[in-house]
């Protein structure tokens, strides 16, 4: 039976279309897989890119964690120096209120007196050398070295030394002297001081007090063998002493600091 040719273009049509079909389903297979495999990649990239960004934030976050812990480290170091200085200061004081550590007797301490520490030179005031003005300048300085201001009392010391330079307090304001520079620390001023004291006072009761603070001045040089040549001086001169005792509390913490 003969078919008509519409029938055979059909056949052939549908015949094409069933060749091709395959070759557009495998194209775009491939078209899908190589997408999947670009997107793959982005995100692999991408991923690589948030890790590498974390890690860097976490060695800047560490970088700031040391720079902190190395500034409060330096703070607490600073503020624990003042607050040692300061209750040292508060504690003396105490004591010599208290008459722990009394005046030397009325005889000077040595022929010749200290000279004054800093240029306040100023002139003896006359008729100011009787007993009653020299305790009461004396109780003068200490109060305003009590109330803390340093400047202040390091003038009113140097005066005192001026206008009793045979006083039988003069070893104990050459020492509180040396406190108001130890304090403001102004170290050299305040080893000059000291080392004054020493020389020209060697017996006063002040001396054990005097070489802690100039270990202590050493110390703060950063002078260790002289610090530590100081320090025990004061534990093996003076034992049993408060000297002694934070001598070799300060002996201690350089052998921990590796000084």
């Amino acid at each position: 039976m003969q078919r008509p040719i519409d029938w055979y273009i059909r056949r052939v049509l549908v015949l094409t279309a069933a060749l091709l079909l395959p070759a557009q389903v495998l194209a775009d297979n491939a078209t899908n897989a190589r997408l999947d495999r670009i997107e793959r990649q982005l995100e692999s990239r991408g991923l690589i890119d948030m890790l590498n960004q974390l890690e860097q934030l976490q060695r800047d976050v560490q970088q700031l964690r040391g720079d902190l812990e190395v500034q409060a480290h330096q703070s607490e170091d600073m503020q624990r120096r003042q607050r040692e200085q300061y209750l040292d200061i508060d504690r003396r004081l105490q004591q010599l209120e208290t008459g722990a550590t009394p005046p030397l007797a009325s005889a000077p301490s040595i022929a010749t007196p200290p000279p004054p520490a800093t240029g306040s030179q100023g002139a003896a005031h006359p008729g100011s050398a009787s007993p009653a003005n020299e305790q009461a300048d004396y109780d003068k300085a200490l109060a305003i070295l009590r109330e803390g201001r340093y400047k202040e009392a390091t003038a009113a010391f140097n005066r005192f030394l001026v206008d009793y330079p045979g006083s039988s307090y003069a070893d104990n304001a050459t020492y509180w002297l040396g406190e108001t520079y130890y304090v403001t620390r102004d170290f050299d001023q305040a080893m000059s001081t000291f080392s004054k004291l020493v020389e020209f006072h060697p017996q006063s009761p002040k001396v054990p007090d005097t070489l802690l603070k100039i270990g202590f001045i050493h110390y703060e040089n950063k002078d260790w063998p002289a610090a530590r040549q100081e320090l025990n001086r004061v534990v093996s001169e003076y034992p049993g002493t408060t000297a002694a005792r934070l001598a070799s509390e300060r002996l201690q913490r350089m052998q921990k600091e590796g000084h």
